[in-house]
C-alpha cells in the first residue's frame, strides 16, 4: 500500500517538477520546429548526427524504426541538409552526413533551443553547474549511455505513470 509520507510527497513533487521541465523542453522544441518550418524530429536527428553517423546508428539514438530513419535520410536530403554515402570499411552500410546548410541548422537550432532553455533563463551559471552535477549523480548523460539501455517508451512510460501512484 502507497502511503503518503512527507518523502513520498516529496518525491511525487520532484516526479511532477520533472514532468513539467519536460514538457516544457518538447514544446520550446515543436515551437523551435515550426519557427524553422521542419518537422519536429529533425531537431533531435540533426542535434544526434555529429559526424557521418550510420543510419542504423541514428535509429538506434533517436530510438526508431529503420524505416523512419529512411523517411528522416530522404527528407534531410531533399532539403539539402544532408547526404548519404557508402561506409568505406563496409559500403552495405549508408551512413549521413550533414551538409555546410545542415551543419548550419544544426548550428541555429542548438543556439535557439540553448537561448530558450528554462534553466538559461532562470539560473545562475553556478547554480547551472549544481544542477548538472545533481543530475550526473542520478544517472549518466544521454551522451555518454548506450541508447538500447534505455528505451524511450520506458522513460515515456514511467513519467506518464509515477507522478500518479496507486493507493490501495
Amino acid at each position: 500500500m502507497y502511503e503518503r509520507t512527507e518523502e513520498n510527497q516529496r518525491d511525487v513533487d520532484l516526479l511532477d517538477a520533472l514532468g513539467g521541465l519536460i514538457a516544457r523542453l518538447l514544446a520550446e522544441g515543436e515551437r523551435l520546429a515550426k519557427d524553422c518550418g521542419v518537422p519536429t524530429f529533425f531537431i533531435k536527428a540533426l542535434h544526434l548526427i555529429d559526424g557521418p553517423l550510420a543510419m542504423k546508428e541514428l535509429g538506434q539514438r533517436m530510438h526508431c524504426d529503420p524505416s523512419f530513419v529512411t523517411n528522416i535520410a530522404d527528407m534531410l536530403e531533399k532539403r539539402g541538409l544532408a547526404v548519404r554515402e557508402s561506409d568505406p570499411a563496409d559500403r552495405r552500410v549508408k551512413r549521413l552526413v550533414l551538409t555546410s546548410a545542415g551543419l548550419e541548422m544544426k548550428q541555429r537550432m542548438e543556439q535557439a533551443m540553448v537561448e530558450r532553455s528554462p534553466w538559461r533563463q532562470a539560473l545562475t551559471q553556478e547554480e547551472r553547474a549544481t544542477l548538472i552535477s545533481l543530475i550526473h549523480k542520478m544517472a549518466p548523460p544521454l551522451s555518454a549511455t548506450d541508447p538500447n539501455d534505455c528505451p524511450a517508451e520506458e522513460v515515456t512510460n514511467f513519467l506518464a505513470t509515477a507522478a500518479t501512484p496507486t493507493v490501495g
